[in-house]
């Protein structure tokens, strides 16, 4: 009787079911899987230590840099690279997907489709700049990545908005959008025209302390582009 238990036994543990290996999985199936929120802000902290040591200053850990440094491992960068991912997937799952060429229906598809993908909800708002017409200004009252993060007096500039601009950058760079080179006063730094470049600026008030702004300036071919298409 024990050794038939035992051939049993050996024999369903050989063939017990295991879970498919993630690359396996059906991406339409995980469209509304979530991740823990513990788990990413963990990752994130990571990710935000790992820069921090390989950079010389708060502005570089928040921006990609240039020249032989393009491919350093800086917050916006690791934005930018899940961005294009994010891009490519979102498109894949629409059921008619096109790519938009007109400024605001390409902002207000970052707003809601992108932004609800990333983190269960629509951005809080998206605003045109009364001053300046090639600016645009993306808000978010609550932003997951910011939930558990807290900084030191010496990087009380730093900004981990930057991740998130990275991801709104790297839509626009795929959509095929061209926008300006800024820094973080408003000031052109390059006239050459750039793949896309969004900024992301705290915002905080008494009811929203974590509230963060993305602003995005297009180039003036953006522009002419748009009143092309109306014919003007």
């Amino acid at each position: 009787m024990s050794r038939d238990s035992s051939s049993v036994g050996g024999t369903a543990a050989a063939t017990a079911p295991t879970a498919p290996h993630i690359l396996d999985r059906n991406l339409a199936k995980t469209r509304t899987s979530e991740t823990s929120l513990s788990a990413f802000a963990y990752v994130f902290a990571e990710m935000i230590q790992y820069s921090q040591k390989r950079v010389s200053g708060v502005e570089d850990l928040e921006k990609r840099s240039v020249g032989s440094r393009l491919l350093s491992p800086f917050l916006a960068n690791f934005g930018h690279r899940v961005g294009l991912r994010e891009l490519e997937l979102t498109l894949w799952r629409e059921k008619n997907p096109k790519r938009e060429t007109r400024v605001l229906q390409m902002l207000i598809f970052i707003n809601s489709v992108i932004w609800k993908s990333l983190f269960g909800k629509p951005a809080d708002s998206l605003q045109k700049s009364t001053d300046n017409e090639d600016e645009y200004m993306l808000t978010d009252n609550d932003p997951v990545i910011l939930k558990y993060i807290s900084l030191p007096k010496e990087l009380g500039s730093f900004n981990a908005g930057a991740f998130m601009a990275g991801i709104v950058e790297a839509v626009l760079d795929g959509c095929h959008f061209v926008s300006s080179s800024v820094n973080y006063l408003g000031v052109d730094t390059d006239k050459k025209k750039k793949a896309s470049r969004v900024t992301a600026h705290s915002t905080a008030s008494d009811t929203a302390p974590n509230s963060m702004t993305l602003l995005i300036k297009f180039d003036k071919s953006v522009l002419q582009r748009e009143r092309t298409f109306d014919g003007k």
